[in-house]
């Protein structure tokens, strides 16, 4: 079992306590370290959080958000081995060009340890203080998914869309990682399991609990089927959190899950508590 910290990139009060965590989770044996995104945190919003009954994120409007690439660029400075990982950016409210070279470019000076968790987004408000329509995001994201990856290939790059118009450019430095930067999907509603078969190297499991995961597991292979793809393929990570103990954890490795991450904050006694107890 993968472990993974949760997020690192927000509530800090310097940088250099942000790149503290990171090098303690190194140093005690995590695999990754995660960020969550939001540009803003609108004083008040009418659109629904996902992810807790109150319809509401767990998140002040003062609370800091450091840009995810942002952040990670500074621990990838400061790090050798943890990989690192946005759980998840926005994409569909994002210009996929830009977003692209920025994924690579971060790849390339990390020395491959990037991996893109890409969302769609539900914050509404958000959407509007960014310029960007609210409707068919998930028809743009997945556009975005496969533009993306002709990026990231090397090849001459061609991709006429609804939403994009892409004629011979190319764009270097290419990612380290072969063929592109992997892509760890977000979310769990609408289309999520049809799109991790066609575009996902990975799933995170936001806000599920273990009676929940077989269920939507089976749903994933069964996409998969129907896609044509290796269910094994597909890298699975959720939340978990220490109250859960070893007989949780091999729970969720029966299952299949790959990786867990958990919010710890900047707490590096209960770092390194979590892994002197459960990381091998």
């Amino acid at each position: 079992m993968k472990f993974g910290l949760v997020p690192i990139n927000i509530g800090i009060l310097s940088p250099e306590q942000m790149i503290a965590t990171a090098q303690v989770a190194e140093d005690a044996g995590y695999e990754s370290v995660w960020t969550f995104e939001h540009v803003i945190v609108p004083v008040d919003y009418q659109s629904k959080y996902p992810y807790n009954a109150t319809g509401k994120m767990g998140a002040a409007p003062e609370t800091p958000f450091v840009d995810p690439l942002i952040a990670l660029t500074a621990i990838a400075a400061q790090t050798k081995t943890i990989r690192l990982a946005t759980g998840v950016n926005i994409v569909a409210q994002t210009n996929p060009l830009l977003l692209a070279k920025q994924a690579a470019s971060l790849d390339f000076i990390s020395g491959g340890r990037f991996m893109l968790g890409a969302g769609i987004g539900w914050l509404q408000e958000e959407f509007v203080a960014m310029g960007v329509p609210y409707e068919r995001r998930g028809a743009r994201f997945d556009d975005y998914m496969v533009a993306m990856k002709k990026v990231w290939s090397g090849d001459m790059v061609e991709h006429e869309s609804d939403f994009l118009s892409w004629h011979g450019f190319k764009s270097y430095p290419l990612p380290i990682q072969k063929p592109g930067v992997p892509i760890i999907m977000g979310g769990r509603a609408g289309k999520i399991y049809e799109r991790i078969a066609k575009y996902g190297d990975g799933w995170f499991i936001p806000g599920a609990g273990a009676e929940e995961l077989p269920g939507m597991l089976a749903q994933l292979r069964a996409a998969c089927e129907a896609e044509g793809r290796d269910y094994d393929e597909i890298e699975l990570t959720t939340m978990w959190g220490p109250k859960g103990g070893e007989e949780s954890l091999k729970a969720l490795a029966d299952l299949g899950i790959d990786r867990v991450v958990t919010i710890t904050g900047s707490d590096h006694d209960a770092i390194k508590s979590i892994a002197e107890a459960h990381i091998r």
